[in-house]
């Protein structure tokens, strides 16, 4: 393709730089020239992303593709991910960065899995919906199949997300009859009553996330309709108690800032017919020091007993920004804030690597 490239792309090797033929080697023919076009991308930057993120070199010639690598888990795995990608464009699924990335993660060589994600996908009335990582189709599994579900991992990973289109599609098959969502409304540094408005107006702000990641699924004025007729409840955890929660998907997210006398009750509150879905970052707790964390508490005592299913994400499954990862990598690394310095602005500490180059 003609025009010039973007600053930063990543580039794709040519046939000229293609070292000569060592290690594995695989031939991938696709018969529509049109949906290859849109597969390779423009100036080939999705085969590019391929390359910088498998082993391997890839080299273009019309509507077929060489790929080449020393280990052959890894050629194979760069064939399935292009052919994956073919797949969702055929289908009429559009595909950009994103789609190449989560391919990417379902094929990488040490992935568990090899099962299709579009065969456990959630189609709601905005969009359709599958998993991005072998953890997060692994999720989508247990909450289909399990009445009790704790995702515990880091933020971007989709522990709230799915489990939110899991419940709308339950609710629209007339699976379940209500949607409620849950979080603690732990002060970040803040009190309750020290903030203006009614409590509707102080707690919504701690529920706001369940309220966006609704109007991502739903058409705005369908969401305030369910809301308004009790089929979905947006409530802080106190609001739980002595309540049977029967016929209903259950989320409760944050749930690393409970108490497990907080988890006890949340938990006891299951009902006939009902799902419940536990989400969480262990890392990440709000509660004052010294206090357990019912998350982790709960997931502890409740191992082993059956109908419970413990879903564990890793940084591998992160799926917002790319810079995210990276952010949650630097700050795990160093395990303590950058000192501040007499302006009252951040100095960034200097960290002696071999090549001292940029971390990727």
């Amino acid at each position: 393709m003609g025009g010039r490239r973007n600053r930063g792309e990543p580039s794709l090797k040519t046939a000229s730089q293609l070292e000569p033929l060592r290690g594995a080697s695989q031939r991938v023919r696709f018969d529509d020239n049109a949906i290859c076009a849109v597969l390779f991308g423009q100036h080939h930057v999705n085969l590019a992303r391929i390359e910088q993120k498998l082993p391997v070199t890839i080299v273009s010639r019309g509507n077929e593709v060489f790929i080449q690598g020393e280990n052959e888990g890894d050629v194979h795995a760069a064939a399935a991910v292009l052919e994956d990608l073919y797949g969702k464009l055929r289908s009429g699924i559009a595909i950009g960065r994103e789609e190449v990335d989560a391919a990417l993660r379902m094929r990488r060589p040490d992935a568990p899995m090899q099962e299709r994600a579009e065969h456990h996908a959630i189609r709601t009335e905005r969009k359709l919906i599958v998993a991005r990582s072998a953890n997060q189709l692994a999720y989508l599994r247990a909450l289909e199949r399990f009445e009790l579900v704790f995702a515990l991992g880091p933020a971007g990973t989709g522990k709230t997300y799915l489990a939110v289109a899991m419940a709308v599609s339950f609710l629209k098959q007339h699976r379940v009859e209500r949607l409620i969502l849950s979080r603690p409304a732990v002060e970040a540094g803040e009190r309750l009553g020290f903030l203006p408005g009614d409590m509707k107006e102080k707690v919504d702000p701690y529920l706001r996330p369940l309220y966006d990641a609704l109007r991502d699924m739903l058409p705005e004025g369908k969401v305030q309709m369910r809301i308004e007729s009790g089929q979905i409840e947006i409530a802080p955890l106190a609001y739980m108690r002595g309540r049977t929660l029967s016929n209903s998907f259950v989320i409760l997210d944050e749930a690393q800032n409970t108490t497990p006398a907080q988890m006890k009750m949340f938990l006891t509150r299951l009902g006939e017919g009902s799902r419940m879905v536990i989400t969480g970052d262990p890392t990440q707790t709000d509660l004052p020091p010294g206090t357990t964390s019912g998350l982790a508490d709960a997931v502890e005592r409740l191992a082993g007993i059956g109908g419970i299913a413990t879903v564990r994400f890793d940084r591998g499954d992160i799926v917002r920004h790319p810079l995210v990862g990276a952010i949650i990598d630097a700050y795990e690394g160093t395990g303590e804030p950058v000192p501040e310095t007499r302006g009252g602005s951040r100095r960034p500490r200097r960290t002696p690597s071999s090549d001292d180059g940029q971390r990727q």
